[in-house]
């Protein structure tokens, strides 16, 4: 019952992924309709539900457009896992401030990249000027597109990519 479920407006456009609890009570609560049953069914005393994979959402939601949050999971997805001073990918990734916080730098997605412990440890407190030392890529916020928010589900969900790819 806690399978991701992909929940899709009315125009069909990717909003959301909740559980499958939560789709079935959409469901039986007449606020959705089923899109697709790729899991079987759900066995009650009296009746047969089917187990959703994709539902659609029967009045139009309106919302702004979706940001990614700025969390230390993002920042190191937006880099590959990658250090952006030397290009390591081994485990341990730190999150490092271009321009230190104590400099005037602030916590946005322009000012934060990924760093292996070695190369922020190297960079510390300071300008990447400073320490002579070059960024692979210059940060930039993600894009709030339906492949990079829901995209790290299709390799379970391959049912989802024509939704998905879609928008």
């Amino acid at each position: 019952m806690h399978e991701p479920v992909l929940v899709l407006n009315a125009n069909f456009e990717p909003i959301n992924v909740c559980t499958t609890r939560r789709a079935v009570g959409l469901l039986l609560a007449g606020k959705a309709d089923m899109v697709m049953n790729g899991r079987g069914h759900i066995k009650t005393v009296s009746q047969l539900i089917p187990r959703p994979s994709i539902i659609r959402l029967e009045m139009q939601v309106h919302r702004p457009r979706p940001r990614v949050k700025l969390t230390r999971r993002e920042v190191f997805r937006r880099d590959n896992y990658t250090c952006q001073y030397c290009g390591k990918r081994d485990g341990g990734m730190t999150v490092d401030h271009v321009i230190p916080r104590h400099m005037g730098g602030k916590h946005e997605w322009t000012n934060v990249v990924t760093a292996c412990p070695h190369c922020n440890h190297r960079k510390g407190g300071r300008k990447v000027e400073e320490v002579h030392m070059q960024l692979l890529h210059p940060p930039k916020e993600p894009p709030a597109s339906a492949m990079y928010i829901f995209g790290r589900h299709l390799n379970e969900y391959r049912e989802w990519e024509p939704y998905i790819k879609g928008w």
